[in-house]
């Protein structure tokens, strides 16, 4: 079995058309997706941002 894996930047309060798109655009199948979570500290608490996702695809 072959595999690709695939860096998608992303902002999730807009992208989520773009990622749609991407994703109906891969030939194979998709195995997994793997957020890259980022903490962020602010005065008010703690919160996290997903700064891009790794896709893998089976080919």
């Amino acid at each position: 079995m072959k595999y690709k894996v695939h860096h998608f930047e992303i902002k999730m309060d807009r992208d989520q058309v773009k990622l749609e798109q991407f994703l109906n655009s891969l030939r194979g199948e998709v195995v997994s997706i793997v957020p890259n979570v980022t903490p962020i500290f602010r005065p008010m608490g703690a919160t996290a941002k997903v700064n891009f996702l790794l896709i893998v695809e089976k080919l």
